[in-house]
């Protein structure tokens, strides 16, 4: 499987983490740091192929496209 795809399967991991994160008692306007925050750290453990700065770049890539889908969803569903 090519990293694209693995990436784009980590978005909704990152968004069940983020409404972990918020049954727990996260604050709603923290949610976004913490969906970059797991993205980074999901980028940078499968998504590097041995270099860190390229997982962390996809990391914060994947944790931003999760804050979007997230903010996305919400707004539509939401009006």
């Amino acid at each position: 499987m090519d990293t694209q795809s693995y990436g784009i399967m980590l978005i909704p991991i990152i968004l069940g983490g983020v409404e972990v994160l918020k049954n727990i008692g996260l604050s709603k306007r923290f949610c976004p740091l913490a969906a970059v925050t797991l993205g980074i750290i999901l980028g940078a453990i499968y998504l590097g192929e041995g270099d860190l700065k390229q997982g962390i770049l996809k990391g914060i890539y994947i944790g931003l496209s999760s804050v979007g889908m997230y903010s996305g969803t919400k707004n539509l569903i939401g009006k």
